[in-house]
């Protein structure tokens, strides 16, 4: 359990400076054998939450951004996860493997885009209006249905936000307020579906609110770039492991059991 309280506290640590938690959680997860692939995204899903909840209370006070422009955004995420849980909990490993080591590769080619700065600056604006707004609540959607894969909001909730012209910050309430949202609902169909580990689940929780509170009340900030190129050579290496294994994966797929998803 130690390790699993060290993993929580490590990643939401850095998922609170900007980082992200899923990806490297995956990373994780698959190089000491902790959660067996088909209940990995179900575990990040509610194994993050508590910690990202903290995170959302935390930015939403103290970053301003349009109200509408939030719930909105926030509300569409909710519906998004709300789906793609309900497939994703269903898929047999096989599945799970491959859609795991893409969304991988998706987030990876965010964070790379990110630091050469492909994307734009972003402009002044603390929320949208009209056909910008509406693209954001599609788009929010689509990340919101995506995170129940294990492809994290944050990188492409930015270049979105950036992409229609707000202020760059206005990401960190919108991300941390989609994710407090979404992440229960998804959570929940994960949990009907018996599709998660709960001691690594309990362990990302416990672990991860101390390092949220660290990051945010103490660190605050921290040059990351070196942090990030690291990041993206373990998920690359690892989306790699994940696809070769989804080659290998011939048999049966074995339903999730009591004694696979309740892991003491």
């Amino acid at each position: 359990m130690i390790e699993r309280l060290l993993l929580g506290f490590i990643t939401n640590f850095f998922d609170t400076l900007g980082i992200g938690s899923f990806a490297p959680t995956t990373a994780a997860f698959r190089a000491r054998r902790l959660v067996p692939d088909e209940l990995i995204p179900g575990t990040l899903n509610i194994g993050h939450t508590p910690p990202t909840i903290v995170q959302a209370v935390i930015y939403i006070t103290v970053i301003s951004v349009d109200r509408t422009t939030l719930a909105l955004l926030i509300g569409a995420s909710v519906v998004g996860a709300w789906f793609g849980a309900g497939i994703v909990s269903g898929w047999e490993k096989r599945r799970v493997q491959r859609g795991m080591a893409m969304a991988l590769l998706v987030t990876a080619a965010f964070i790379v885009l990110r630091m050469t700065g492909v994307f734009p600056g972003g402009g002044d604006a603390l929320g949208l209006r009209s056909g910008p707004l509406v693209v954001a609540v599609l788009g929010n959607a689509l990340l919101g249905a995506l995170m129940t894969l294990g492809i994290g909001l944050y990188a492409p909730c930015m270049a979105m936000i950036s992409l229609l012209g707000m202020n760059p910050t206005t990401a960190f309430p919108i991300m941390m307020g989609s994710c407090a949202f979404l992440m229960p609902v998804a959570s929940i169909r994960f949990l009907r579906a018996r599709r998660y580990d709960r001691a690594a689940a309990i362990g990302l929780a416990l672990g991860g609110i101390p390092g949220v509170l660290l990051a945010a009340f103490l660190v605050k900030s921290l040059p990351l770039d070196a942090v990030r190129v690291l990041v993206v050579i373990v998920i690359g290496y690892t989306a790699a492991t994940l696809w070769r294994d989804s080659r290998l994966e011939t048999g049966p797929v074995r339903p999730p059991s009591p004694s696979v998803a309740d892991v003491p």
